[in-house]
Parts: C-alpha cells; sequence; structure tokens
C-alpha cells in the first residue's frame, strides 16, 4: 500500500544496498505488484461500470507483466531460484497427474497408517483426534 505519509518512503540511503538487500528489495517489489494485481481485480469485481471494470482489470494485466520482469530479473541474479521454482512447479505436476488419474494427491489412510504403525514414540497429533 501507499507509504506517501512515511516521510522516509522516497529517501535513497546513503549508501548502496548489499546484493542481499537488493534481492529483498526485489522480492519486495515483487509482492508489491501481486498486492496491486489483487487489489484492482478485486475493485473490479466490485462494480458495476463496465469502462472502469476494464480499465482495472488492464491496468492489472500490467502488474502481471511487472511480475515476469521482477522475477525475471531475480532469475538471472539468484543462481539457484529457477531450479527451486522448478522444483516446487514439479511438485505440483506430480500432485495434479495424480488427481487427473483418479488419486486424491493425499497419502491414502491405510499407507499412513502402514508408515505409523512402528512409531510408538511419537507423540499424539491434533490428526490422531479423528483416528
Amino acid at each position: 500500500m501507499p507509504e506517501f505519509v512515511n516521510p522516509f518512503s522516497g529517501v535513497t540511503p546513503d549508501r548502496k544496498m548489499t546484493f542481499n538487500e537488493l534481492i529483498r528489495a526485489l522480492r519486495l517489489n515483487l509482492a508489491a505488484e501481486q498486492e496491486a494485481i489483487h487489489l484492482y481485480q478485486a475493485h473490479a469485481d466490485a462494480t458495476d461500470n463496465e469502462l472502469a471494470r476494464a480499465v482495472l482489470l488492464d491496468i492489472a494485466d500490467e502488474e502481471r507483466e511487472h511480475v515476469g520482469e521482477f522475477q525475471r530479473l531475480i532469475n538471472i541474479l539468484v543462481e539457484d531460484e529457477e531450479k527451486l521454482l522448478a522444483d516446487g512447479a514439479a511438485e505440483v505436476d506430480e500432485l495434479a497427474e495424480e488427481i487427473n488419474s483418479g488419486g486424491s494427491g493425499e497419502e491414502s489412510e491405510e499407507s499412513a497408517e502402514e508408515s505409523d504403525s512402528g512409531d510408538d514414540d511419537r507423540l499424539p497429533t491434533v490428526g490422531d483426534l479423528t483416528k
């Protein structure tokens, strides 16, 4: 959200950012773009004014382009970023494939009980209340 009331929001520090500070700043920028997309889409959904809705959705799409720019920059600067993102995407792909092929995407109750059978030393959890 805007920080116009913060007198320091636009002030450049007296030193350059370190690499880690730059990456954190870029991740914050990425999050701000995602928040803006959410806000504009919510406003578009909340109005019956056709022109306002069209403009808000167009701006939301522009923010989505900014997300791509920030993510690409982070991918270039952070050595393992693309690998970690790909690993996460692969996990979702595996779950989607399992669900699309008739599985639930979750470990079956029987296999969960089988893996728990030898764990007499474990502490009870909230999930144990469902058994």
